[in-house]
């Protein structure tokens, strides 16, 4: 895989040389920001390929930064997100703003190599043309545009990718190992990544609507279905 184009925004001296050395001495070109402001310019004026995420940020903190770039940008690159805030309602709160991982300081950093690879493979993941159909959900192939009832959906790239794989085998079961593998690869995440990622998901194809699509089937895995074509007592 040909090395890619990263935008580290970090506010620490020393994380941010090390991150920067240890990429463009790998053969990635690494733009880099020491506060959010300046970061969410460059993410805004330029393509790349990961955008290495720190939370705590003067100007602008990464939060913010990254439901701007989501919900106001519609940028769709993958975010990566370094803190070292470990808590659960911290993971799920930086997930909740749009992240697709999360890596806790002090962190190794072949680890956040291996992520960034598997963001960057993803990201550059090649998808075919037509539309995925589940009811009155869709998922255009070509543009990635997910739309409900009409009503367009906006869903991270870790989102469409769990979407995808849900509708390519609804009605069946996907295990979580499944769908982390499919997601992560290699490199799995730890197990709430996961169940935020999923919650996400569940918020925007679902909350919104009068019928469910989206069910966990305790202790096995999720399943994507039509409410209106499954009967009642086929239903977990």
């Amino acid at each position: 895989m040909q090395p890619g184009h990263l935008l580290l925004i970090e506010d620490h001296r020393d994380i941010a040389e090390m991150v920067y050395e240890h990429f463009e001495r790998r053969g990635y070109a690494v733009d880099y920001a020491g506060d959010g402001l300046t970061g969410l310019h460059l993410a805004v004026c330029n393509a790349y390929d990961v955008i290495l995420l720190d939370l705590m940020l003067p100007g602008m903190d990464g939060i913010d930064l990254c439901e701007k770039l989501r919900k106001e940008a519609r940028c769709t690159t993958p975010i990566l997100m370094l803190t070292a805030r470990d808590t659960v309602q911290d993971k799920i709160g930086g997930l909740n703003a749009g992240a697709d991982d999360y890596l806790v300081k002090p962190f190794d950093i072949q680890e956040l190599e291996a992520r960034v690879r598997a963001l960057i493979r993803r990201h550059r993941s090649e998808v075919s043309p037509g539309l995925l159909q589940v009811g009155d959900l869709t998922l255009d192939l070509a543009t990635l545009r997910v739309e409900r009832s009409g009503v367009s959906l906006e869903l991270t790239p870790t989102a469409l990718k769990i979407l995808k794989m849900l509708m390519n085998a609804s009605p069946r079961l996907v295990t979580r190992e499944e769908i982390e593998r499919e997601v992560w690869g290699e490199t799995l995440p730890d197990s709430d990544t996961l169940r935020s990622h999923l919650y996400n998901l569940r918020k925007v194809i679902d909350k919104p609507f009068a019928k469910s699509m989206l069910v966990t089937v305790q202790s096995l895995g999720y399943r994507l279905i039509d409410p209106d074509a499954e009967a009642p007592a086929n239903r977990p």
